[in-house]
């Protein structure tokens, strides 16, 4: 479980590099915003080439990871990223944003084996009770590298190199062989560390297999437009906080707002890591879970270059995710609904208000993005049994709403403005709602799923 977490903030710390390659690069290669989200575009849309491969490998012929095992696939992952982000070198020597869109479709179908492999041996280090709090625990430290993300990976873009015979260009392609020196050296951590294997021996059904059960289909869908509101927004925070009538500030100031954003799905999920775990009791669980939540934000606080009277508005953000958890029970349906509800709710805010509350409504959507990836997960693959690998990288195949949602939005910034284009995550946020109502008055699945902790 160590192991895994480690591996879960490396790929979320990389993953986040894409909010600070997008406004570097539109300057750079001075790009429109449609242009500039290409980058989400080519990541995110190699975890739909790599997702529909596996898929129908595992259709035609039988499940790679029950072939090759979760370690082999981990490390398989690690390799692809590897090399995906040596890519970055050529492309920052010879100076072509084409290269880099490429070197970042590697990377994604690297993290998409990640994604697979990771996720669903998280869920099975374990006892079923325990899997979605397990989940939400290695999804807080993803969290936590998409935290750090803004905050050193901007230093070493925009700051270590500042002065120094080394571009713009040439500073993203140093920054990124460390990170695949990174992935190898883990890899090889790996490699050489034993880890329990799990294989199924149920022989193979032809026929829809996972795509038979409706939570399932539905789930591909919850998974695309939550993350693609969650990665649009990550995308466009930069360059709101740049909007002359939020703060006007640059990339160096907004790299703070930035993490404090992803932060606050670190924060969520160590708290919904401790909420929704049914076997504390009610008292216990909130008192750990204002504990949590605190003392991440304290983590949090001490990284980020931002006024505390500023981050006042955060703090009375997250007294209202802590009492909406609270509201909502054990029940992971309940949570992701009131969750999403919220979130259209900040969107409004953000569209319609002005000045700081603008902004803060639109960084603290973060706080309430947090479970919402576990929940639809696990409610997604509960009851697949045999096809549950399968379904795995179905669900993980609905991460290309990071490549379309982003283009969308990108497109819409063009034409109105950046500030109403946020009407499109808005909108996402509402089949996120929806998908969480349907399980509510599935009563046999929503009393089991809360038995078991999930």
């Amino acid at each position: 479980m160590i192991m895994l977490i480690a591996l879960f903030f490396m790929w979320g710390f990389v993953t986040c590099m894409n909010d600070i390659l997008i406004p570097h690069f539109k300057a750079l290669f001075q790009l429109s915003y449609f242009e500039a989200m290409l980058v989400q575009f080519s990541f995110f849309g190699a975890y739909f080439i790599g997702s529909l491969a596996y898929f129908v490998i595992s259709y035609v012929y039988k499940d790679p990871i029950n072939v090759i095992g979760y370690k082999g696939g981990i490390l398989l992952g690690l390799s692809l990223s590897a090399a995906g982000c040596f890519l970055f070198y050529p492309a920052a020597s010879i100076g072509i944003y084409g290269i880099f869109l490429f070197g970042l479709f590697v990377l994604g179908l690297g993290f998409t084996l990640l994604q697979i492999s990771a996720n669903a041996y998280v869920t099975l280090l374990g006892s079923t009770a325990g899997a979605s709090s397990r989940l939400n625990l290695a999804q807080g430290f993803n969290s936590l590298g998409t935290t750090l993300a803004p905050i050193l990976g901007g230093y070493l873009m925009f700051e270590l190199f500042t002065g120094t015979t080394v571009d713009a260009s040439g500073s993203t392609g140093i920054s990124y062989i460390l990170f695949g020196l990174l992935f190898l050296l883990f890899a090889t951590k790996i490699y050489f560390t034993k880890l329990p294997e799990f294989k199924s021996t149920s022989p193979i059904e032809r026929g829809l297999g996972a795509l038979a059960f409706p939570q399932l289909r539905a789930g591909i869908f919850g998974i695309f437009f939550y993350v693609g509101a969650e990665v649009a927004i990550g995308s466009f925070i930069i360059s709101f906080i740049n909007e002359p009538d939020v703060l006007g500030a640059g990339e160096y100031i907004g790299k703070n707002y930035l993490a404090l954003y992803w932060g606050g799905a670190m924060i969520g999920r160590f708290a919904g890591a401790i909420w929704l775990n049914g076997k504390i009791g009610v008292a216990r669980r909130i008192v750990f879970m204002i504990a949590a939540m605190a003392s991440v934000f304290l983590l949090i606080y001490t990284l980020v270059d931002i006024p505390f009277g500023e981050v006042a508005y955060f703090l009375l953000f997250m007294l209202a995710n802590c009492l909406i958890f609270m509201l909502s029970g054990s029940y992971s349906a309940r949570v992701l609904m009131f969750f999403a509800l919220a979130n259209i709710a900040l969107i409004c805010c953000t569209i319609f208000g002005q000045g700081a509350w603008s902004l803060w409504s639109l960084i603290a959507v973060g706080l309430f993005n947090s479970v919402m990836w576990s929940n639809v997960f696990t409610l997604g693959i509960h009851g697949l049994g045999k096809h549950t690998g399968q379904g795995a990288s179905l669900l993980v195949m609905g991460i290309l709403g990071g490549a379309l949602v982003p283009i969308m939005q990108g497109l819409l910034a063009d034409v109105v403005g950046l500030r109403q284009s946020f009407w499109i995550p808005g909108l996402c946020y509402v089949y996120v709602a929806v998908y969480g109502s349907m399980f509510i008055g599935k009563k046999k699945i929503v009393s089991d799923l809360a038995v078991r902790g999930h």
